[in-house]
């Protein structure tokens, strides 16, 4: 089995930064990728960006291009969300998710393993 714990959400002001980080445990992870989806009230689950193991490719949504930058450690199993200039649309729970390739898969049915969600308020 594998846990995924997401932290370091919270209240930031628009126009700050937060870095989100994923640290997984459970069966070996090897040639896993990680993305982070977030969903905002009312509304789907959407796609953010992923990385593959290797962290030789990335993916980002348009809407966070140039703002987020994913990231990992794998000597930690810890994959990050560096999000800065943040906007009060970005106001969502954020969520990492798992699965052994992730190169193109931005359907969140896709993925096969979630963490519980971290929250992330951008207040204007």
């Amino acid at each position: 089995q594998v846990q995924l714990v997401e932290s370091g959400g919270g209240l930031v002001q628009a126009g700050g930064s937060l870095r989100l980080s994923c640290a997984a445990s459970g069966r070996t992870l090897t040639g896993y990728g990680t993305a982070w989806f977030r969903q905002a009230p009312g509304k789907e689950r959407e796609f953010v960006a992923a990385i593959s193991w290797l962290g030789r490719y990335t993916n980002y949504a348009d809407s966070v291009k140039g703002r987020f930058t994913i990231s990992r450690d794998n000597a930690k199993i810890t994959v990050y969300l560096q999000m800065n200039s943040l906007k009060p649309e970005d106001t969502a729970v954020f969520y990492c998710a798992t699965r052994r390739s992730v190169r193109g898969l931005t359907d969140k049915d896709e993925y096969e393993y979630w963490g519980q969600g971290t929250q992330v308020t951008v207040s204007s």
